[in-house]
């Protein structure tokens, strides 16, 4: 390490510039994986935190809420299966609320309508106001990004190309779905707005999009075998079957995957090519004695050093960048994925310089010096 710290404060420019570049390519790792956690976020929030462990469709739907109907009769059948602790049903709906019943472009807000049973485990918990109740039907809690739309407690807004209104009763927050915000409705009122055209029920008695299920060592095959024509499936997998989401995600961590591969190069490159210009110091300190492990961990140390510097920098860049993001931007880096990235990339500059530690166990010191002016 004194060596490494010696060479580091004599050389200061050659390093600034691994420095920079270090910087630059770790900035750009968090500010992607940031957005990429902030667009999962946006996509599928309402699903992810909801205290639901498996989700039952119908038999064929991709796990996919629009494409599944099932009959609430299930849900009882549901809870008296093995391992099940709770059932509760589930729909979901697209619309678009008009602002203060107008029906001007300008005024219209796309929104996720959820149909949830009211005081059941998939109810959020409300920041605002009061929650879902069988008594109020119309009333709705939605997600707090609605109040920037300008939407306020106790308003009632008419949903377009529906005679249905609802009014909000209560906000909740981080609460979205297919990047919209998510309004909850009680499940009759869902039924309401989403079959409102005669026979787009198909017939099914008491329709509803899913049956989520709470429970431990659930097995799903076996669920799906004793509710006839429905899919099993865990909630992890009911999130990537929601339209778009696996290509959403896959993009971003292909792009993450493609950068974290151009930086290792990249840094390798670097070491290699400052390992090279040190050809004769490394010769001659062979030839006074010192062992390769010795010089091999003064180049890790450096690189330690460098890599350490580097990441904290990009950090704080990277929290400077967000603070300063429009409000709309979906980006949302959590702590954990800071400490993820970050070993990810410290790994990855550790075994780029072995290269450069394998070419010094390969120095013979007569030769380096015979090269001396």
């Amino acid at each position: 390490m004194f060596l490494a710290l010696k060479e580091l404060m004599h050389s200061k420019l050659k390093f600034l510039m691994i420095v920079i570049i270090f910087v630059l390519v770790a900035w750009l790792v968090f500010i992607l994986s940031g957005l990429g956690n902030g667009l999962s976020t946006l996509a599928a929030s309402a699903f992810q935190n909801m205290k639901a462990d498996y989700v039952v469709f119908e038999q064929g739907s991709q796990s996919t809420m629009g494409k599944s109907l099932l009959s609430d009769e299930l849900v009882a059948q549901a809870e008296k299966l093995p391992n099940v602790t709770a059932a509760s049903p589930m729909g979901s709906t697209m619309a678009t609320a008009l602002k203060g019943n107008s029906a001007k472009n300008e005024d219209k807000v796309d929104i996720a309508i959820l149909g949830i049973l009211p005081g059941s485990f998939l109810e959020p918990a409300v920041i605002e106001g009061e929650g879902l109740s069988a008594a109020n039907p119309t009333g709705a809690i939605v997600n707090k990004t609605m109040q920037d739309e300008g939407f306020k407690l106790g308003d009632t807004f008419q949903l377009d190309g529906s005679t249905q209104a609802l009014t909000i009763i209560g906000f909740v927050d981080n609460q979205t779905y297919n990047h919209l915000s998510a309004v909850f409705v009680p499940m009759s009122e869902w039924r309401k707005i989403t079959f409102a055209a005669p026979g787009s029920d198909k017939g099914v008695a008491g329709p509803v999009n899913a049956i989520m299920l709470q429970g431990r060592h659930i097995d799903p095959a076996s669920i799906s075998s004793k509710l006839s024509d429905t899919d099993t499936v865990t909630r992890k997998a009911a999130i990537h079957g929601m339209p778009g989401y696996k290509e959403e995600n896959g993009s971003i961590m292909m792009m993450l995957g493609f950068l974290l591969a151009i930086s290792a190069f990249v840094l390798g490159v670097f070491f290699y090519v400052v390992t090279m210009q040190k050809t004769q110091q490394f010769g001659i300190m062979k030839a006074i004695g010192a062992r390769n492990g010795f010089l091999g961990k003064a180049i890790v140390s450096q690189v330690i050093v460098l890599s350490l510097t580097s990441i904290v920098v990009a950090v704080l860049l990277t929290y400077g960048t967000a603070a300063i993001m429009p409000k709309g931007m979906p980006f949302k880096l959590e702590a954990s994925l800071v400490v993820e990235y970050s070993v990810i990339l410290l790994v990855i500059a550790v075994l780029s310089s072995l290269v450069s530690v394998r070419k010094i166990t390969k120095i013979d010191p007569l030769k380096a010096l015979g090269r001396a002016e």
